[in-house]
Formats: C-alpha cells, sequence, structure tokens
C-alpha cells in the first residue's frame, strides 16, 4: 500500500450527522427567538467547529454580540447531547469500508473539529469494537482545523510520516488541514459539500463512495 494510515473526518464523512446537527442548532435558536436554518444550509455552516457553526447560524447583527454566541453555543451544546443519536447513521458503505481496511491492518484514526466529548459520544455509539487507534475532537489548547496540529499529533502517534497518510474529508477544511500537514488529501464526495469546493481547496483525489478509497490507497505513487 502506497499509504500507511487513513484519518477520517467524522460529520460528512463517516457519520450522516446533518438532521440531527440542524435539529440542535434550531431548537437552540427557537430557545433564543431567533429563525432556524434549512439542512442545505446547515451543511454550508458546519465544519469549523461548534464557535464557528454558532456565529455562522445567527442573523446578521446577532453574532457581533458576544453574549449572544456564547448563550447559543451552551444551548446548541445541550441540545445537541439529547439528540445527536435520533437521526444520524453512517454513510452508506462505510462500514464494508472499514472491513476492508481492517483486513489490510491499516491503522485508522479520526479527527474532528466537532466538541471532544461528542466525537468520543458517536464514534461508541456508531462504530462499537471498531478499532480506531487514536480519536480527536475540539479539545481545549488544540487548535481546531485547517490547523495542522492535531492531524500531525495523530501521525506522531500512529508512528507514520505524514506524506505516508491519507486524510479523507469531505469540506474544504479537511482538505486545508491535509495539505498543511503534509499529508494527502482524500475528498469524500457523499458529504456535506462539492466537488470544486474539495479541488480549490487541495484535493488530491475525489471518491464518489467509501469503497474507492482503496484504490486510492493502493495506487502508485
Amino acid at each position: 500500500m502506497r499509504f500507511k494510515a487513513v484519518i477520517f473526518d467524522l460529520d460528512g464523512t463517516l457519520l450522516d450527522t446533518i438532521d440531527d446537527l440542524t435539529d440542535a442548532m434550531n431548537a437552540a435558536l427557537a430557545a433564543m427567538g431567533y429563525p432556524g436554518r434549512t439542512i442545505a444550509e446547515c451543511k454550508k455552516l458546519v465544519g469549523d467547529g461548534l464557535e464557528t457553526y454558532v456565529r455562522r447560524a445567527l442573523p446578521p447583527g446577532a453574532a457581533d454580540d458576544p453574549r449572544v454566541a456564547v448563550r447559543l453555543k451552551e444551548l446548541m451544546r445541550a441540545e445537541y447531547k439529547v439528540r445527536q443519536d435520533n437521526k444520524t447513521k453512517p454513510f452508506e458503505g462505510i462500514d464494508k469500508m472499514l472491513d476492508s481496511l481492517d483486513r489490510l491492518g491499516i491503522p485508522l484514526a479520526v479527527l474532528s473539529n466537532k466538541p471532544h466529548d461528542s466525537t468520543l459520544a458517536v464514534m461508541k455509539r456508531y462504530f462499537p469494537g471498531r478499532d480506531f487507534r487514536v480519536i480527536f475532537g475540539a479539545r481545549d489548547g488544540i487548535p481546531v482545523k485547517p490547523d495542522p496540529s492535531a492531524a500531525l499529533e495523530i501521525a506522531r502517534l500512529l508512528n507514520v510520516p505524514p506524506k505516508e497518510i491519507a486524510y479523507v474529508g469531505d469540506t474544504n477544511t479537511d482538505m486545508q488541514t491535509a495539505n498543511a500537514a503534509g499529508m494527502f488529501a482524500v475528498g469524500a464526495l457523499w458529504g456535506f459539500r462539492t466537488a470544486e469546493e474539495l479541488l480549490t481547496n487541495g484535493a488530491r483525489a475525489l471518491i464518489e463512495k467509501p469503497e474507492d478509497l482503496l484504490g486510492v490507497l493502493s495506487q502508485q505513487s
């Protein structure tokens, strides 16, 4: 195999979480008297961490008040904790792809901008028994993606050079993270964003379905 490890994004890559993320945000917005957002809108708002999702979801002007953003963040976290399992599910083909990677003995990791506790909870819920060597969400004191710090930390923990790691994600943030870390950026077209966005932000390969990843991993340099 050309690549010796794989790092996956979570939301929009392994898990289809957009319904629960949208429902939680709309419940939080409603509690503060603000209008809700559509699923199509939320697909464009998520991906850069909870604080950014909150600011983007607020109406024009409201996000300029830090007290409003902090309150919405608190409400969103609370709403998501009780809704994160309602409609979320792995994308079709993910489990089959993970089975194939397990048989090949390729180390796997997850790096998400979702809060770390929520990342651990949904991974335990939807991928029990899967041997993900490292699972990181957004942690205090560690810059979120597209900063490459956490991705490079995973490379050290896996003891695999960054250039031998395929990073799979569905957003501009993921592609930027992979390139900043010196990893091979793979764009997942079944996720929340477009092929144009992925290519513009440095995707080295695009895959239409999860099983296509096996071909990327085995291709020659």
